[in-house]
């Protein structure tokens, strides 16, 4: 086992006081990024580490609260972190490796792991376990997670308010189409309008992770469903439709946007669709309010906290049985990104909603043969909750109206 040191050939992008300051009051003494066949992909991001580099052996990064990082790489690639300050230490054996470990015995080691909030969890268990034996401590990281890349700057709002504007911008015109495909009384399906929206994204400058959903009639009632070849259905008059995109613009630190509309093909709301839609339209804004009305009494709340205001507020109205999902999630560079999930159920969030954090709130109802979900993003800043892109939906868009 070699040790040395390498102190002028890193990164210059590379931020190394962020990282000390989401350790910051985090009860860790340190924040440990290891990777493996680049298993773990926010570690690559935030270390600003090439996800195409050769990985085929386990590397560790020990960051503390302060002093010096430690690199601990194997020997066949010991260049791995060769982008990144800190003293150097190598490893070529399994013995080598557990002994270099219990440097830190006793220590509180922020690692990505956590119980609830999934898409930071990617430490395996065989080196949880390595790293537990070698007497090491292991911290969940949602929360140091949450303060680096889970909250966004002045920056990231500007990019997030007009990717917002923009969708807003898109449903408009895209809902003249099929506006216009219904007085033409033209065939139109879901796949030709999810069309529009991409070719939309493209013209705006945009890009996405996935295309958009475009559901109607039945399919409104799955929240994940999207068009294919297979699966197409043409509108049919009166049907209720579900339009949910979200997109970035095409620039480098950009911040998704996120929203979900409800339309019907037809001059007139289903009778069946009123009362529902009526709902998540109070819980939608009501959860803006209880996270408003928290901040202006001083406290911050949880994740937990609002999806369970808004769960209970649509219980009450008798809908217990039409939910499925979460409140909403967090977002930045990745439209589910690393901040605080409006969740109390599925993987409940008890992280708070810090200033920069930005998430969607998107309450939905589904029943046998249709589905309603209303969607808008949120960011706190100032400690109070900013609604993005513009005047969020109120009423049913309808076709065929003078």
């Amino acid at each position: 086992m070699a040790s040395g040191r390498i102190g002028k050939d890193f990164s210059p992008m590379f931020d190394l006081a962020k990282l000390r300051d989401a350790l910051v009051g985090s009860g860790a003494d340190y924040w440990l990024f290891c990777n493996f066949h680049h298993r773990d992909p926010l570690s690559d991001r935030i270390l600003e580490l090439s996800p195409s580099t050769t990985n085929s052996r386990w590397w560790f990064y020990f960051v503390p609260a302060t002093g010096e990082p430690l690199r601990l790489v194997h020997g066949v690639e010991a260049g791995a972190l060769d982008s990144l300050p800190g003293s150097l230490l190598r490893y070529d054996s399994r013995a080598a490796l557990e002994a270099a470990l219990a440097r830190f015995k006793g220590k509180r080691v922020g690692v990505q792991w956590s119980e609830t909030v999934s898409a930071i969890s990617t430490l395996d268990h065989g080196m949880a376990r390595l790293l537990e034996s070698a007497g090491i401590v292991l911290v969940p990281a949602d929360t140091l997670v949450q303060r680096l890349s889970g909250r966004i700057d002045a920056a990231g709002i500007a990019s997030h308010e007009k990717a917002a504007a923009n969708l807003y911008e898109i449903v408009r015109r895209v809902w003249a189409r099929i506006d216009d495909r219904f007085r033409r009384r033209e065939r139109l399906t879901e796949l030709e309008a999810q069309g529009w929206i991409l070719g939309l994204f493209e013209e705006m400058g945009m890009e996405t992770d996935h295309p958009p959903i475009v559901g109607a009639g039945v399919h409104t009632n799955d929240p994940h469903f999207a068009p294919d070849r297979a699966v197409d259905r043409a509108f049919v008059e009166g049907d209720i439709v579900q339009l949910d995109l979200w997109a970035k613009l095409k620039a480098p630190a950009a911040v998704y946007a996120d929203i979900s509309w409800l339309g019907v093909f037809g001059s007139s709301v289903p009778e069946k669709a009123l009362a529902p839609f009526d709902a998540l339209i109070a819980a939608r804004d009501g959860a803006v309010s209880f996270i408003s009305a928290a901040s202006e009494g001083g406290r911050r709340l949880s994740g937990a906290e609002v999806d369970a205001h808004v769960r209970n507020g649509l219980i009450a109205a008798g809908y217990a049985g039409a939910l499925r999902h979460r409140t909403g999630h967090g977002i930045d560079l990745e439209v589910h990104g690393s901040g605080a999930n409006l969740d109390s159920v599925e993987f409940p969030d008890h992280r708070e909603l810090i200033d920069g954090a930005c998430f969607s709130v998107e309450p939905g109802l589904y029943f046998e043969d249709f589905g309603l979900r209303t969607e808008i993003d949120v960011y706190m800043k100032d400690g109070r909750p900013l609604v993005s892109g513009g005047k969020p939906q109120a009423a049913f868009l309808l076709c065929g109206r003078p």
